[in-house]
Order: C-alpha cells, then structure tokens, then sequence
C-alpha cells in the first residue's frame, strides 16, 4: 500500500494550479469583493481600511523591499492629511489637485527626512526618524494653519473634476477604491522592476550591492522618497474620508501602528500588509464601543502573532508547505 500511495500524492501535486492562476482567482475575487463592499458594510469603515492599507504597503515599500525600519512614517500620514484638508479647506482647492499638494509635501519631508536619516543604519536610522517626526509634530502643534490642539475640522470632500460630487458616499467610496488600487499598482511596479531588484539587493547585502558599483545611499534616499510619496497619498484621501486633520495622524503612535499592521500581514510582501491593516481597522472598529480595551487586545494578537507566526500571516502562508506547492514567494 506504501508503493502506491506515492504515485497519489504525486498526482495530487501536480493538479495544483499554478501560482498565476491562483494570484488571478483571488484578485477577482478581492475586486469583487471590494466593489460590492459598501453595500453591505459601513463605508467609512471600508474606506479607512483602504486607506491604512495603502499606508502599510507604502511603509513596507522600505521596511520590506528596502530593509530600513521608519520610526516617522506618521510625519508624511499626518502631514499629507493637513496640506490636503488647509488646501481644501481654506483655499478651495478642488480634491485631486489637494491630494496631490499632499502628496507633493510629504514627497519634500521625505526627502528632507531621509537625506538625513540615511546617513545611519539600523536603530540609529530608526531612532533618527523618529526625532525628525517628533519635530514635525512640534511644528504641527504650533503651527497657525494646523489649528493646533483642535486640528482642521469640516473638511468639505468638494466635487471631484469638476462633476463628481464626493460628498455621495458611494462615489467618495468609488474614489478611494481607485486611489487604493492605483497605489498598489505603483508599489507593484516599483517592486518588480530593475530598480526593486536593487532595493533587494541592498536589503539582503548592502556591502554586495555597493561592489558593484550602486550608488546605496541614492537607492535608499529614492526609495525613502517614494514610500513617503505613497504615504502621503494615503493620508490625503484619509483627510477627506473623515473630513478632519488632527494631530493623532501626527503622533509617534501612528508610526508604531503601520509598523504593528505590517508585522502582522508580513514584511517584505505584497499583501501582507494589507491583511495587517484589516486585522488591526478591525479591532479597532468592532471593540471601540465595547468594554474590551482596544490596545490590550490589539497587543496580545501581535503578540501571539509574533509567537507563532514569526514571518506575518502572509509571509508564514507563503513558507508553508500549500504555498510553496503552488508557487507562491514571499515577494509576492
């Protein structure tokens, strides 16, 4: 019985789909189900998890591609939050181009941020970032157009090109949807191309990667560049979404959690910190009017999570014995 079991599994194997086929499958099944979430669940909910996801996946950008762990990433969240919303707010500006002068700021403090913080490695860089973002967030407090303590309030979401009203839920939702996708597409490019080859390449050996004569500090500066452009595109539409910019999108806090959720789905992923996000939006939505303490129960999750699955959800999915099966690689 032994001699003929082998020949089964064997056949079992090969009936496996293929990687390809599995990853087409479930995004058609993740866009579908994306596109008729807001008719059964809570679109803000839906929306902020959207946001918060591409968060993560920008801050995985360069914790899981790049190998340089962000204290700071809060500072481009945050800031892009409040350019978006003072632009919206006070000078009328239409919601894409205040999106886009979200973008554009955070673009600039990452550069500045990581013109600095590069200059370092490991807890030095990490610990430099989150200087740097404390400092912003000094500014913030302080600053006139911010509002201070009382943030940017009644943020009108405005009409969209001119003939998309925002203020409908389900198109503000549509919109997000769009920008969630287009961002992911951006990071998936950026991830599979010859330039994410080499952010690999400096991740897994810096010292390799400078022998062969890569200029690492422009890598790493561009890749700092980039990952807080993609951040700032998140905490743009956040600003809209909930209509306010406050300093809780500013706070070291906010660094912690996107670091929580992409630990959670799996660094150095496509989609792990995605499923990160949606675990922690989760909690965070379904335990805020209970009794339970939200970061207690948050805590213990990432802890049992660390415990037993040490490469994250995905990461862990991918490393089994299924995933490897079927082709699946943790960059994936």
């Amino acid at each position: 019985m032994a001699g003929k079991s082998e020949p089964v599994a064997s056949e079992t194997i090969a009936t496996l789909p293929n990687a390809g086929t599995v990853r087409i499958v479930l995004l058609l099944i993740a866009l579908a189900f994306l596109l008729v979430a807001p008719f059964y669940l809570y679109p803000i909910f839906v929306m902020k998890l959207l946001c918060f996801a591409l968060f993560a996946a920008a801050f995985n950008l360069l914790l899981g591609y790049t190998g340089l762990l962000s204290f700071g990433h809060s500072a481009f969240f945050g800031g892009a939050a409040y350019f978006t919303a003072h632009a919206v707010k006070e000078w009328g500006w239409s919601p894409e181009f205040g999106i886009l002068l979200g973008v554009v700021g955070a673009a600039v403090l990452g550069l500045i941020m990581g013109a600095i913080a590069i200059r370092r490695q490991g807890i030095y860089f990490a610990m430099i970032t989150l200087a740097l973002s404390q400092m912003f967030f000094f500014f913030c407090l302080q600053a006139g157009f911010t509002k201070g303590e009382d943030g940017i309030q009644s943020v009108p979401r405005g009409v969209l090109f001119g003939f998309i009203d925002l203020s409908e839920a389900t198109n503000m939702y549509y919109f997000v949807l769009g920008v969630f996708l287009l961002g992911m597409l951006i990071i998936w490019r950026i991830v599979n191309s010859p330039f994410g080859m080499i952010l690999k390449s400096i991740r897994e050996n810096e010292s390799r990667a400078t022998s062969l004569g890569y200029s690492v500090a422009r890598y790493k500066l561009a890749a700092f560049v980039m990952s807080a452009a993609l951040t700032g595109l998140a905490g743009g539409i956040k600003a809209l979404v909930f209509q306010f910019a406050t300093l809780t999108d500013v706070t070291w806090q906010m660094s912690g959690e996107v670091i929580l959720m992409t630990l959670l789905g799996g660094i150095g992923t496509l989609i792990g910190p995605i499923f990160g996000a949606g675990i922690v939006v989760t909690l965070q939505n379904y335990l805020a009017t209970s009794d339970f303490p939200v970061t207690i129960i948050t805590g213990v999750v990432f802890m049992v999570c660390v415990l037993l699955f040490r490469r994250g959800l995905v990461g862990e999915f991918y490393a089994s014995r299924l995933g490897r099966r079927l082709g699946f690689n943790p960059e994936n």
